[in-house]
């Protein structure tokens, strides 16, 4: 299922850019539903930028959702890429038991105009399990997209702090 997301941010690209590629903004990210990140990766090349964390979903657990993962903890890592010098990225997260029937990919720009910075996010989730797929996507999606706003959220307060 796609999903699109949008969010300006009162700041220059760099500072947003810096913001974003610094571990610790995901580190102490609290998101509804979620644990706190591990790190698991941390690469820098040139303008590029790869950070992967593992997460873990804490919330209540829809019985659809329970019949994707058994019995055991919804886990997976999330893969956050940027190139400073194109002002685009990436995001890839799977789940860490079975990838193959649940993950997602999404790409994003940084455009700025006059000392406001966008970030345009366009990206799609997969659940490939049969029968439930799509719907398990219709309810995983706004909870994606939800937290990707709480990550605005938060960036606009690290602006503000002067971060």
């Amino acid at each position: 299922m796609r999903f699109r997301a949008d969010h300006e941010f009162p700041g220059p690209v760099s500072r947003v850019l810096a913001i974003l590629t610094r571990p610790r903004f995901y580190l102490d990210l609290t998101l509804p539903d979620l644990s706190q990140p591990d790190l698991v990766e941390e690469t820098r090349e040139g303008d590029t930028v790869l950070l992967r964390f593992r997460y873990e979903f804490v919330g209540t657990v829809d019985p659809i959702a329970q019949r994707l993962i058994g019995a055991g903890r919804l886990a997976w890592i999330q893969e956050v890429r940027i190139d400073a010098s194109t002002g685009t990225g990436a995001l890839h997260f799977e789940a860490e038991k079975d990838p193959g029937r649940l993950h997602g990919d999404a790409s994003f720009t940084f455009t700025e105009s006059t000392g406001i910075t966008t970030r345009h996010l366009d990206g799609e989730l997969v659940v490939r399990v049969p029968a439930v797929g799509r719907m398990a996507e219709r309810r995983i999606v706004p909870g994606i997209v939800r937290r990707l706003d709480i990550e605005a959220e938060a960036v606009d307060a690290a602006l503000a702090a002067g971060d």
